[in-house]
């Protein structure tokens, strides 16, 4: 299948902006599975300095503001052709070894929730397990958007009851890695059925089972990816893989807009 992807992400800023770094993941993955046909990225308020691959395969791109801007547009746009696995993306790929990913991180702590969470599962092969701990996540996560917040951990979520993507895959990855399970954080897109337009990423979960390798897993929709897919950014958490991260010195409060569009050719 393939996709037409077009993202803008805009800052206003109430003041201007002396100084400002942003580094950027939004650019897709080369996999077997996943071709870049063509892809781009445009700024206004501001320039790129580099482009880097980080040792999660994160194409990430530095971008400085423009001295005294009051403005930071990010246009990435492209095509992306993707092939339908049925979730499995299969062996493992460096630098980051595999042990990495059975890390937990402030996010994804085996704490009270996730550990009852975890013990509710029956006896099984992991493949169905981890099929099983989708579906008892959404029974204990409601998903609501704008119910929780960009720093929420996966035990924040399950004591409120309601998240949205970030939470669901965070409790994911908190539990598998509770079973001894390599498992990471996905940040990508999504073609949605019913709309063209959205206002953020996707985010589900992958986790390493021996004789498959990497499988996805979209809790919050219930289903292992499929070409509807497009995968970004990779990592621990969502600190690793979120679309935009940076500081800047000046500009006071800020406004965010993001415009997403995502459509089959």
């Amino acid at each position: 299948m393939r996709l037409t992807i077009h993202h803008v992400t805009s800052y206003r800023f109430a003041e201007p902006v002396r100084f400002g770094l942003q580094q950027v993941r939004k650019t897709p993955k080369t996999t077997p599975h996943q071709s870049v046909i063509s892809w781009r990225t445009a700024i206004t308020g501001g320039k790129k300095e580099l482009s880097f691959e980080d040792h999660h395969h994160n194409t990430t791109e530095l971008i400085s503001l423009d001295r005294d801007t009051q403005i930071l547009d990010v246009l990435s746009e492209g095509e992306i052709e993707v092939s339908d696995t049925h979730g499995i993306v299969g062996a493992h790929r460096g630098p980051a070894p595999l042990w990495l990913y059975c890390r937990a991180t402030p996010r994804t702590e085996a704490r009270e929730q996730v550990r009852g969470l975890t013990g509710r599962l029956a006896p099984g092969n992991d493949l169905d397990r981890l099929h099983a701990l989708c579906g008892l996540i959404r029974e204990a996560v409601a998903y609501e958007t704008g119910a929780s917040e960009p720093t929420w951990s996966a035990e924040d979520a399950l004591n409120d009851g309601r998240g949205v993507c970030q939470d669901h895959a965070h409790i994911f990855i908190a539990c598998a890695r509770h079973l001894d399970l390599p498992a990471r954080y996905v940040s990508g897109y999504l073609m949605m059925d019913d709309t063209t337009d959205q206002t953020a990423m996707h985010a589900w979960a992958e986790a390493y089972l021996d004789g498959i390798g990497w499988v996805g897993f979209d809790v919050s929709n219930g289903i292992s990816p499929d070409a509807r897919y497009v995968r970004v950014a990779t990592g621990l958490d969502y600190s690793d893989a979120s679309p935009i991260t940076g500081m800047r010195i000046g500009g006071l409060s800020e406004t965010l807009g993001v415009q997403i569009k995502v459509v089959q050719q």
